[in-house]
């Protein structure tokens, strides 16, 4: 997985990269009571905001980490919000990618960065 300054994790499945937020992230927000996703079909460029999220302490916008066409979203974190905060790196994903550039992807953080960047 890599990992954003903006707390942002992608996972390359295939030619397609999921993203989602990390479990810092959620934890900062603290409970998330609401999402707002993409719609499938949608030309994002980087740092394009794609998702809105509010928490009880406060809302969010969600960038795009990468260019692409985003392919899925995760609709179960729409209905439960509250997915986000439970496994934030699993069943929280917001939405899939298909990159137009995976090489954006080359100076993100890897686990251990991103460890050190949160400390």
């Amino acid at each position: 997985m890599k990992y954003t300054e903006e707390h942002e994790w992608l996972r390359v499945e295939g030619d397609e990269v999921v993203v989602g937020i990390t479990e810092h992230a959620a934890n900062e927000l603290g409970d998330i009571v609401f999402v707002e996703l993409p719609e499938i079909g949608t030309a994002v460029v980087k740092d394009d905001e794609v998702v809105v999220i509010e928490s009880v302490k406060a809302a969010s916008e969600i960038l795009a980490p990468i260019d692409g066409e985003i392919t899925a979203v995760n609709e179960a974190v729409a209905d439960e919000p509250g997915k986000i905060n439970e496994d934030a790196t699993g069943e929280g994903w917001f939405f899939r990618i298909k990159p137009s550039d995976p090489s954006q992807m080359d100076d993100m953080m890897d686990e251990a960065a991103y460890k050190a960047f949160i400390a």
